[in-house]
């Protein structure tokens, strides 16, 4: 409850899609907290948004427990580096992939890229999401309704279709849903409906791929915090921000990456099709 910064906190506007080092306070990707155990040891791992938040945490977290991490991104080159940093502090190998995943034929490029890197794909985890806040359905712009659909839904179909001859028996997907899911924010409407969608694919992904061998799981986070927030919120409710679940703060990305090393690992080799809920206590219907 009090080891990690609770609201209010500074007015700190950004631009999409944000950066770690702008942010107050910087967010915490368990650089000094998380000790691997070799629990993903020889694994390869590709992780979209994997340069900042969330997707930061969890490269970091499988780096320190032994795979090789290929980091799928934006723009954001300077949050780029410091991930690459990260995982290769921990003696592992780091690919990193720029490019817009909203576009169907970067999508395989970058399966391509990671395949021929790694030779396979261990673990696939679909992270990347681009959202914005709008007071009225009237506000939202037809292009950025069709951008999210095309981040955070067609990208994951297009990656994973593709990884499929790249991945064998054994292998995991994991996607991040978001506790939108089940109780979209009005705000965020584009945003809260393909989340919906994520975790009804997810689903149906484990069901289709059990088979083969493969599992599919989600993960639904409640508030983090990450760039996405200052750089896509009004400034009122980033100070604001976490208040409203029981714990009365945001998560900080290190406290969602134990829940995918869990889900890429052997250990769960009987958990598919679930969600699995971060939330800071507030329950996901």
């Amino acid at each position: 409850m009090t080891q990690y910064p609770k609201p209010p906190f500074p007015a700190q506007p950004q631009s999409i899609p944000g950066s770690s080092a702008q942010m107050d306070p910087v967010p915490d990707y368990g650089e000094d907290s998380y000790s691997g155990s070799g629990r993903l040891e020889g694994k390869k791992a590709l992780i979209t948004g994997g340069d900042s938040g969330i997707g930061r945490a969890v490269a970091l977290a499988f780096a320190r427990e032994g795979a090789d991490v290929a980091i799928s991104y934006l723009n954001e080159e300077e949050d780029a580096a410091e991930a690459k940093r990260l995982v290769e502090s921990a003696g592992r190998e780091c690919m990193l992939i720029p490019g817009d995943i909203s576009q169907p034929e970067h999508c395989r490029q970058l399966v391509r890229q990671v395949a021929e890197g790694f030779g396979r794909i261990d673990i696939l985890v679909n992270n990347a999401a681009h959202q914005n806040t709008y007071e009225s359905l009237e506000e939202i712009p037809d292009e950025e309704w069709e951008l999210t659909m095309a981040t955070n839904i067609s990208a994951m179909f297009y990656i994973t279709k593709a990884a499929m001859p790249h991945m064998g028996e054994g292998s995991a997907i994991i996607n991040t849903s978001s506790v939108n899911a089940d109780n979209p924010s009005p705000q965020l409407l584009a945003y809260a409906t393909t989340k919906g969608a994520i975790q009804n694919f997810t689903a149906g992904l484990a069901q289709l791929l059990a088979e083969k061998g493969i599992r599919a799981n989600t993960v639904a986070p409640g508030p983090v915090w990450t760039p996405l927030i200052p750089s896509t919120m009004p400034e009122e409710k980033v100070k604001t921000f976490g208040q409203q679940v029981p714990m009365g703060r945001p998560a900080q990305p290190c406290e969602l990456a134990p829940v995918y090393v869990m889900l890429a690992s052997d250990e769960a080799s009987y958990v598919s099709g679930a969600t699995i809920a971060v939330t800071g206590g507030k329950p996901i219907i």
